[in-house]
């Protein structure tokens, strides 16, 4: 581990999400320099073996959205259990869960009796929906939100949706947890202010969405069908007869002629190979990039010029490959400072911090309250 040099260095996050959405947003906020204390079940994330691992718990895919976190096995629905996180809570600036609101307050952990035990606290609840609407009580995962939000249908058609093959509604939501937890915690630190902050993934995606796939239905009453079709066929040509033919020079005719022109692209694309077309566009200085398969990608030459993708020592796991924090701050920056946590990793760490003796903590795991992980070795 390495000391903390983030922007939001010195705040302290108890984190009770699971699977991605929220794992992601928190996992921001750790590289960001904040203390993040992950709150697992006795049995773990279920994240934790989904996908390819070499030990069972410590999957790639949970790997890449649970660094910079310490790791604490709790069972809420043990008293013991719900003890040692009211104890925790006073310490920390902000509560961050994707546990269904109403199932977290029959726990005893709402926002109102968090609230009680720390008045300045920021509980961010990210959900499948918005909790004043008719579907707050719904459970939601990302090929239901690609699908309820508009996504599925702009990537395809209305006809015929497709869904995106990636858990971009999961990532999305993520980087908007992120910065609703921040914006918070800035409100609080000039106001005093604790409060509570919803991020809703039904709605966030939508919003995202519609930005440019709403088309002429953003105009009342419309003025033209949804849907964006530059985004449906997008082909670099470097063809300048077709500058007159298709009146590119005019935006408005450009945009009338959009479908033609498209028309046009795939029928002279394939006549160069793709050396030829990046020569040709990096030339002209034209915008463009050559698709790059998965296995290639942190070889691609701007990626691997930057660094983004880093090689990790883990201590259990061998080596293992993740992108470093892709955003990039001059005076305190982003770092990974801690290897994605064992299940339990910190358990007896972190309830020391607190004031639990040792042979309390060897108790409360006896009694199965809590789960202490063994020193590796």
């Amino acid at each position: 581990m390495t000391a903390a040099t983030g922007p939001l260095k010195g705040f302290r996050i108890l984190d009770l999400t699971t699977v991605l959405f929220g794992p992601f947003g928190t996992q921001t906020l750790g590289d960001w320099g904040a203390e993040v204390i992950k709150v697992e079940s006795l049995t773990g994330d279920t994240w934790r073996n989904s996908g390819q691992f070499r030990n069972r718990g410590m999957s790639g895919q949970f790997m890449a959205a649970n660094r910079n976190k310490r790791s604490i096995a709790i069972d809420l629905k043990h008293e013991d259990g719900k003890a040692v996180l009211r104890r925790l809570i006073p310490t920390v600036d902000a509560i961050v869960s994707n546990i269904r609101p109403a199932g977290l307050a029959r726990l005893g952990f709402g926002y109102d009796d968090c609230k009680a035990l720390n008045p300045r606290i920021v509980y961010a609840s990210a959900t499948g929906f918005g909790q004043n609407g008719p579907w707050r009580t719904r459970p939601a995962f990302d090929e239901i939100i690609q699908a309820a939000s508009g996504f599925a249908s702009a990537m395809g058609t209305d006809d015929e949706p497709s869904f995106v093959p990636s858990l971009v509604g999961d990532k999305l939501c993520g980087m908007a947890l992120t910065s609703a937890v921040t914006a918070a915690l800035l409100h609080r630190e000039r106001t005093g202010e604790g409060q509570m902050v919803e991020v809703p993934m039904l709605e966030t995606l939508a919003a995202f969405n519609s930005i440019e796939m709403f088309g002429g239905y953003a105009f009342i009453p419309s003025i033209g069908p949804s849907g964006y079709n530059r985004m449906k066929a997008r082909r670099p040509v470097g063809r300048p007869e077709c500058i007159e033919e298709f009146q590119v020079r005019d935006p408005v005719l450009r945009a009338r002629n959009i479908d033609a022109i498209y028309a046009r692209m795939r029928e002279i694309a394939p006549e160069r190979t793709t050396a030829e077309w990046e020569e040709l566009l990096l030339r002209i200085d034209v915008p463009h990039a050559a698709f790059a398969k998965l296995s290639e990608v942190a070889e691609q030459p701007h990626l691997k010029a930057v660094g983004l993708f880093r090689e990790i020592d883990h201590p259990t796991e061998g080596k293992i490959r993740q992108a470093r924090p892709p955003a990039r701050f001059s005076q305190s920056p982003a770092a990974i400072r801690r290897p994605p946590p064992r299940l339990g990793e910190h358990t007896a760490e972190i309830m020391g911090e607190v004031g639990y003796s040792a042979d309390e903590i060897a108790a409360l795991a006896a009694g199965k309250a809590v789960a202490v992980l063994k020193p590796s070795g």
